[in-house]
């Protein structure tokens, strides 16, 4: 499905409009090269300091764009008003703007979703945690309720059930990359979009890291969805491993599995050195799983089997390995105290 408020105007008619790009993350890239070809990018705001080796870096420095870590509010209002863009776009930005900046220029913001369905955070990932048959991409007018401003453009995306966050991040900056530039162009000529409806607005909350822990008494579609909603470069499902946070990166309901009338989940049922999987219980299934990464998740998977290396093992911690742990760190303390009470 896609949806134009509008036929786009002649392009040998209009001049480029001058834009500024508020762009972190996984979309920035794309966006930048959307508006590229399209508009007149002046200026580029980045949370983090600009990094050499970013592809938003490179891209821009080879267009002479320049590229500003925005640091407060008061930068963001400095920019606007020195370089009086026609449209500042947003995509992938992580600031609630206030109306007095709102009111400054044009605003059209790039969200991951079929608003008003999912409007505010994560929204991709929850949409795979929730079961959804299809997310999509709305490119809308800004204004002060959340992701609530008129509709430019939007389009579905199927989910299909192999599908990770990755490879539904890849089809929407593609998407992205069609059809952002052409949008900005139409917001700054004026293109009033289409009004949402609010009364059939959902919200996403914010999602932390901590939230990816994988609670192995839940079902195996439960569990395949919370590991393939948190694939790179999001922080990734995990467990624990002995204490030890396990990332699990690649897995899959094993299908046809034994039935288990005796069921501990958590608890490894099966295991293969040579093709590196574990069989792993779960509160209705098995969940095989092929690559792992010890955390913290900074270098390249490795094979399930590899690190777990017994079926007698457990994921998941346990009040037993609390209790372990909480006597480790008292004896610890223990001696400690021992240790400075002999100094004195």
């Amino acid at each position: 499905m896609k949806e134009d408020a509008h036929a786009e105007p002649n392009a040998q008619t209009r001049e480029k409009p001058d834009v500024v790009l508020l762009g972190d993350g996984i979309t920035a890239y794309s966006a930048l090269q959307s508006l590229a070809e399209s508009c007149n990018v002046v200026r580029v705001l980045r949370a983090a300091a600009a990094d050499l080796g970013d592809p938003v870096y490179k891209f821009a420095n080879g267009l002479g764009i320049p590229v500003s870590s925005l640091t407060d509010l008061d930068e963001l209002l400095r920019t606007i008003t020195d370089t009086r863009p026609s449209v500042v776009v947003i995509s992938s930005f992580n600031l609630i703007l206030p109306p007095s900046i709102l009111s400054m220029s044009r605003f059209v913001n790039v969200h991951y979703s079929l608003l008003p369905s999912y409007r505010g955070r994560a929204n991709v990932n929850w949409a795979v945690i929730n079961g959804e048959i299809a997310t999509g991409i709305t490119i809308h007018l800004v204004e002060p309720a959340l992701d609530g401003g008129n509709v430019l453009f939007q389009e579905a995306v199927s989910i299909e059930p192999d599908d990770t966050v990755t490879s539904l991040y890849e089809r929407l900056n593609a998407i992205q990359l069609r059809e952002l530039g052409s949008a900005v162009v139409r917001a700054a000529s004026g293109d009033p979009g289409i009004a949402q409806n609010p009364k059939k607005a959902t919200f996403g909350c914010a999602r932390v890291p901590a939230d990816g822990e994988i609670d192995w008494t839940q079902s195996n579609l439960a569990i395949d969805r919370l590991i393939r909603a948190l694939t790179p470069p999001f922080p990734g499902a995990f467990t624990h491993l002995q204490m030890e946070k396990l990332v699990i990166t690649r897995a899959a309901p094993l299908l046809h599995p034994p039935a288990y009338t005796g069921r501990i989940p958590g608890r490894i049922v099966g295991r293969s050195t040579a093709e590196g999987w574990v069989d792993v219980l779960t509160g209705d299934g098995v969940m095989r799983l092929y690559e792992v990464a010890v955390a913290p998740f900074t270098g390249p998977s490795c094979s399930a089997a590899s690190i777990v290396r017994s079926t007698r093992s457990s994921l998941g911690l346990t009040r037993m390995d609390l209790l372990r742990r909480i006597t480790d760190l008292e004896d610890r303390l223990m001696k400690m105290e021992r240790l400075a009470a002999a100094q004195q």
